[in-house]
This record gives structure tokens, sequence and C-alpha cells, in this order.
């Protein structure tokens, strides 16, 4: 293990994630709200704490290895967590203990959007941006991660996206350097979130608040500058802008990048991953409208086909935002809704959950199975986008999912025994580790009423989810410090 560049990309980072202290700062200078001084002292300690940390190693220019990789990995999002953590630690509205900005801050960053804090109407402005910006942020992070980083690691849903493109790979039609890769994906990052501000502002929202969830709606975060979230504007049109950027952000990078540079949109139809994901939103949507209109719970047909299309879209994304309290909503579509988190976005985007391509390969595979049990002998082949698959990406598939199941139950577990009743513990450790928000119960509206065991346990949920398990799990292996 490398120690000492690992400590010079460490610091390095903590220099450069200093800065996302200065916009926030600038909104309060601009509004002379009073409380500078939280994102100044934030600033300076962040910078000065990089530099220590940067100054004695700066020459240590080694390659890093493979070990050495996932350990700066997870380094990265817990560092930058932290960091983000302190302007909530030191405002004074709303001042915040260091469980619940840790618990905020990994939220913003990992693009959950579960909250504790309530009354966000009335916050400064400051505050209010800076936890939009730290979703924007979090979401472009996990672009370059799912994308460019965790493949060349051998791990994440890149790597089956990869296998199961026939023809030239996606992901290898992007330039063929990482940073001109990153490079790629920022511009169309940054041209989604543009086009969204814009949609918002002519929809009716200012224009504070239409960056503010142009920003939360591209990472697919949930976020939102009021506690209502988007049912405090009662504007279908500014829902239906939502619904069209939450679908665009759930699709994978690469895609959006090939359809671009090719300017095809028959493209995204090429792309069996595509396919499985709007049929699942589809379904999801179509059978919550039906039920929401049938079960009288929207007497008005309009009403529920709005409401059900924008929960389905949302929630299936894992995005989080809401028009409605859906978690009072009747019989099975709550739970229903929940479930299609665990499917999620696809495999290179902003969302969260297991991802499209493994829900995919976990369908056809039980399919086999079953065609396995009339012929015995017969030789089956996965086949996706007709492409057979090798042995060894069905066997990661599954191993994927049991080891997320594994780590679902022993958190949920977890916060049973901290005092929850099961559904909120249930839903809260499904919306954290999928990375949704929003969940059933007790943590329907907001988290700050649950114990901080649980708030911990949930902060790894958002972690493990973010980071696809095994990133973070390698490192608990033995195996990982030998040398």
């Amino acid at each position: 293990m490398h120690f000492r560049p690992i400590q010079r990309i460490l610091g390095m980072l903590l220099m450069a994630s200093s800065v996302i202290m200065l916009p926030p700062l600038g909104f309060e200078l601009w509004y002379d709200e009073g409380g500078q001084e939280a994102f100044l002292t934030a600033f300076l300690s962040v910078l000065l704490t990089g530099l220590m940390f940067w100054y004695p190693v700066r020459r240590q220019h080694r390659e890093l290895r493979l070990r050495d990789g996932f350990l700066v990995v997870a380094l990265f999002w817990v560092v930058i967590a932290m960091v983000g953590a302190v302007p909530f630690v030191l405002a004074e509205q709303p001042h915040m203990g260091i469980t619940d900005a840790m618990f905020e801050s990994m939220s913003g960053l990992t693009t959950t959007g579960a909250t504790v804090i309530t009354g966000i109407d009335h916050l400064p402005f400051s505050i209010r941006f800076y936890r939009q910006e730290l979703q924007w942020l979090g979401g472009m992070g996990i672009i370059v991660l799912a994308v460019a980083v965790l493949p060349m690691l051998g791990i994440g849903g890149m790597q089956l996206y990869r296998a199961e493109t026939p023809g030239p790979m996606k992901d290898n039609k992007l330039t063929p350097r990482i940073t001109e890769t990153a490079k790629a994906l920022w511009y169309i990052y940054l041209g989604l979130t543009i086009s969204c501000a814009l949609g918002y502002w002519f929809a009716g929202m200012n224009l504070f608040d239409a960056i503010g969830h142009s920003f939360s709606t591209v990472a697919i975060g949930g976020f939102s500058t009021h506690d209502l979230s988007m049912g405090y504007y009662q504007n279908p049109a500014i829902e239906l802008v939502a619904v069209a950027f939450m679908l665009l952000a759930g699709i994978n990078f690469s895609l959006h990048f090939v359809a671009w540079r090719s300017m095809n949109p028959l493209t995204y139809f090429r792309d069996s991953e595509f396919r499985a994901y709007i049929t699942v939103l589809g379904v999801a949507a179509a059978v919550s409208v039906i039920y929401l209109y049938l079960s009288d719970t929207f007497s008005d047909f309009g009403d529920a086909l709005h409401h059900g299309v924008f929960q389905a879209v949302s929630i299936g994304t894992t995005t989080g935002f809401t028009t409605a309290a859906y978690f009072h909503w009747p019989g099975f579509l709550p739970v229903m809704l929940l479930f299609t988190s665990f499917i999620g976005g696809c495999a290179g985007s902003t969302g969260g959950g297991m991802k499209v391509i493994r829900f995919l390969l976990l369908f056809k595979q039980g399919l086999r199975e079953i065609s396995r049990l009339v012929h015995p002998n017969a030789q089956i082949p996965v086949k996706v986008g007709n492409k057979a698959l090798p042995e060894r990406v069905v066997e990661a598939v599954w191993g994927f999912f049991a080891t997320y199941v594994g780590c679902f139950t022993v958190m949920m577990l977890a916060l049973l025994a901290t005092g929850l009743d099961q559904v909120t513990a249930f839903s809260a450790v499904a919306a954290c580790l999928n990375n949704l928000g929003p969940g059933l119960g007790d943590v329907g509206f907001h988290y700050g009423d649950i114990n901080m065991t649980a708030k911990w346990v949930l902060c790894l949920a958002m972690l493990l989810g973010r980071l696809e398990i095994f990133t973070l799990l390698v490192l608990m292996s033995p195996a990982f410090w030998r040398r």
C-alpha cells in the first residue's frame, strides 16, 4: 500500500473541496444574512488542513496500484462528506450536532435526499443553496466514478454494461483518456443542468429555486428549497419538467454521449438496458395512476395521472421529490413504489438502486433456471442485446445481489435493535441503501426524529449504496491488507 501518494491525493482533495464553501459564502454576503463566518471558517479550515496533508508529501508521484485505488475512492467519499458537514455544524441556522450534520452532508453528496432538517423555507439562502450544491457535485462525482473509475478497479455497473453491449463497447466510444472522458461527461451533465434550470424557470419557478432544483434533479438527489418539495408549487408544468429531466438523468451518461455524437435518438432504443428502464417505470406509473383513481384517492383522473406518474418516476429513478404524501396512499402502492427504487437507474447514471442492468440479468437468469428444469442437459446462455454473456458476469450479478440482501438485512436488524418499528426500519434502509430519500412510517417526511445510532447506520447505508457495496466492503477484507 502506497500511503504517501494516497496522503498527497487526500490533501489535494481537501484543498479542492474547500472551494465548495465559496458560492454559499457569496450568498451570505449578497443577502447580508450575517452568517458568513460559518462558511468562511469552513473554507479556511478545510484549505489549511488539506495543505498540511499535501505539503510534506507533495513530491510523491508514484503510480497507484489497484488496492490503492479502492482506498482512494472510499476516502474520497468519506472525507468529502466530513468536509460537507462542517458548515452545518458552524452555522447558527440550522445549528446542527455532528451526527445530524454528517447525515445531511452524506445524504447530499450521495444524492440520497434524506433530510433531518425541518423549516427549510425559513433557512438562509446560503444554506438552502449549499444543500442543493452538495447534491449537484455529488452527482457529477458519481458519473465519473461509475463510468471512469470503478471499471478501472474491475467493479461497478459499467462492467456489466460493457459486457452486454454487442460490437464496439459504448464506454470505449468515449474519448480514451480518463481526463477527456470526465470532460465529455461534464459537458453533458452541465448541459442537462442548464436546460433543466431554464425549463423550471419558464414553467414558473423563480431563478433561485430553478437553479437549486435543477441541481438536485439532474443529480437525482431530491433535496428541495421547500419543505413540501415539488408539492409547494402545485404546478403541473413544473412537474412535467421534473419528470422529463429525472428520466434523462436516470439514463447511462455514456449512452447520452453516443446519442449526442451520432445525432440519432434511436440510439437509446437500441440499448437493452434503456428499454428495460422505460418499461419498469412505465408499468409502475400505469399501476399507480389506475390504483389512485379506482381507490378514489383522487376523484379527478387528471390529478391521479399527474401525481401517479410523477411519484412513479421520482421514486423509480431514486430522485425522491414528492408532490403529495405518497406514504399515506392506500393499499400496496407505497410499498410497490419503494420496491421500484431497488431497481433504480441505469448503470453510469446518477440514479441509485441495484441498477437496471443487474435487474435485467437477474430476470434472464431466473428464466434460464426455469428452462433448465424442463431441459436439464441443455446449454442455455444468458443473452442481453443478442449477445451471450460469460458465466463470470452472471456470477458477479448474483454475488452482488446476495451481498446487497445481506447488507440490507444486517442494517435493518440494527435499526430494529435501536427501537424503530418494522415499517420505519425497512423503509429507511431501503431508502438510504438505494439513495432514494423519503421512506415510510416515521421517515416519510424527514429523518430528524430517529435516534443517533440509527442515523449513523443509515449514513453507512448511503455510502454502501453509492459505492455499489463492494468498493467499501473490500476494505474490510483481511486479504486487502496483506502484503
